[in-house]
């Protein structure tokens, strides 16, 4: 990755690595939804906080707040349960132009989501599905961590130095940047006061353009003045 040119408005990356949620779609009432039904189901809900279930993987928010409960079946359950709602699913503005102009080698997605919820989320609005990507289930330690985003470059055959990650909360900018990503935060679904780690912060995607070097494979990330 290059540093950004001196009035910061543009960066060059050999590929992009989307968080989903919050990223891509807007999927925060049906997780909301979801989350406030198992709460309800386990009697929960006058202590539920549903801001600390968000850039999380499911199973890390299950084992922190109930340890006592089986995982296996509390994860098929919030499956079928994020699989039932879809209501409210939305494609953020600028999405769909961004993917458009990328190669299939140029983009990934790392989502603490599943497997499952993301191509049904993905096909339910019809968004391409890359053919690397990560999900809850590729790696043993979610964001926070960086694994999710060091293989997330793997993958793509590149290091984290040669990414650009698209994030909209605070423990996956940290997972980010402690891969060693340049990372852009959407201000989506957390305050910007709260997104401070990442290196920018826009407000919608619209606000980035990305275009291809005509002689070599790297992506030119701009920022709009």
């Amino acid at each position: 990755m290059s540093a950004p040119d001196s009035k910061g408005l543009k960066i060059s990356v050999r590929a992009v690595l989307f968080d989903m949620d919050g990223v891509l779609i807007s999927s925060i009432e049906a997780d909301e939804r979801s989350w406030l039904r198992w709460a309800k189901l386990h009697g929960m809900e006058a202590t539920f906080s549903i801001h600390s279930t968000h850039g999380r993987r499911t199973i890390d928010t299950i084992r922190a707040l109930r340890p006592d409960l089986d995982l296996t079946t509390e994860l098929e359950r919030m499956e079928d349960f994020d699989a039932e709602d879809t209501a409210g699913l939305t494609v953020y503005p600028g999405v769909r132009e961004l993917l458009a102009g990328l190669q299939p080698t140029q983009w990934s997605i790392v989502t603490s989501a599943s497997d499952r919820v993301m191509r049904h989320r993905l096909g339910t609005l019809g968004l391409p599905v890359p053919p690397k990507v990560v999900t809850s289930e590729s790696v043993s330690l979610g964001k926070p961590s960086p694994e999710p985003y060091q293989l997330g470059a793997s993958q793509l055959g590149l290091i984290p130095a040669d990414c650009l990650v698209i994030e909209d909360s605070p423990s996956g900018i940290r997972a980010a940047k402690t891969a060693g990503c340049f990372v852009i935060a959407v201000a989506s679904s957390h305050a910007p006061e709260e997104l401070k780690e990442a290196d920018w912060i826009v407000e919608s995607l619209k606000e980035l353009e990305l275009d291809s070097a005509a002689d070599s494979d790297r992506l030119f990330c701009h920022r709009s003045s």
